[in-house]
């Protein structure tokens, strides 16, 4: 996970940076991840769903004219990791692992990814530039499921929130990474969903990790957020209101 974090981090201070330029130049039901490991009854009544293709996700995914103040960005082929370059210490813990590494849990039929930075409201001082590539950004990635997929997938990103919530080992692309702790926050969308403020041990200094998911059906959103600065203090709520806007 330490390489997705890195890889993270260095797309963050290109894109800010771009702004920086941009800038100078003048151009113009919030679940508490407590709980059953099983889905609730509601959560899976109704049809089996038909799981979408990687081109319906792309009309559903967030894009530039959904965030204003916000850069959204394709994610490209070197910022994606396989599900099998992700493990984790602790098998119920590998859901959230995923999640935070531009994975979709679980085994969807297909996924989407993009990238939301905060554009910062100032860019003009040296403090300003500073502050612009700390900005928050956001991983934004839709999986589409068969069936029961997307959830037993939230469903196990439930466990794995009660499970997990003191730590566990991460080994990304062959370097490890150590997550300390896994607290529950709140936050509503979707038929049902979940959040949690995630604490890493990044070369010996905490790093703080926002993480969202959602489930729509038989869609399933994971929202990872992060910053150079190494604290990202809120929710993207703004991204998640957009997205579940475009699912609804």
């Amino acid at each position: 996970m330490r390489t997705s974090i890195r890889t993270a981090a260095v797309a963050a201070t290109t894109v800010s940076l771009a702004l920086l330029g941009t800038a100078c130049s003048g151009d113009g039901a919030g679940d508490s991840g407590r709980g059953p490991a099983s889905p609730s009854a509601s959560a899976t009544s109704g049809a089996p769903a038909k799981a979408l293709s990687a081109a319906e996700l792309e009309k559903l995914i967030v894009e530039q004219a959904d965030l204003p103040g916000h850069q959204v960005q394709k994610a490209k082929a070197s910022d994606l990791v396989k599900p099998g370059d992700v493990s984790t210490d602790q098998a119920p813990c590998k859901p959230l692992a995923d999640a935070m590494s531009f994975l979709s849990a679980g085994d969807p039929a297909a996924s989407v990814q993009r990238r939301v930075v905060e554009v910062p409201s100032k860019t003009g001082s040296p403090e300003d530039a500073l502050g612009a590539l700390a900005a928050p950004v956001t991983n934004v990635t839709l999986g589409s499921y068969e069936g029961q997929g997307a959830q037993e997938a939230f469903a196990s990103l439930k466990a794995a929130g009660t499970d997990c919530a003191g730590g566990f080992g991460v080994t990304g692309q062959g370097e490890k990474a150590k997550v300390t702790g896994v607290a529950p926050e709140t936050l509503a969308a979707g038929d049902e969903s979940l959040a949690w403020t995630v604490t890493s041990d990044v070369d010996g200094k905490p790093f703080v990790t926002k993480l969202v998911v959602f489930r729509k059906g038989g869609t399933l959103v994971s929202f990872s957020t992060i910053s150079l600065g190494g604290t990202v203090r809120e929710l993207p709520r703004k991204v998640v209101e957009a997205q579940a806007a475009k699912l609804s």
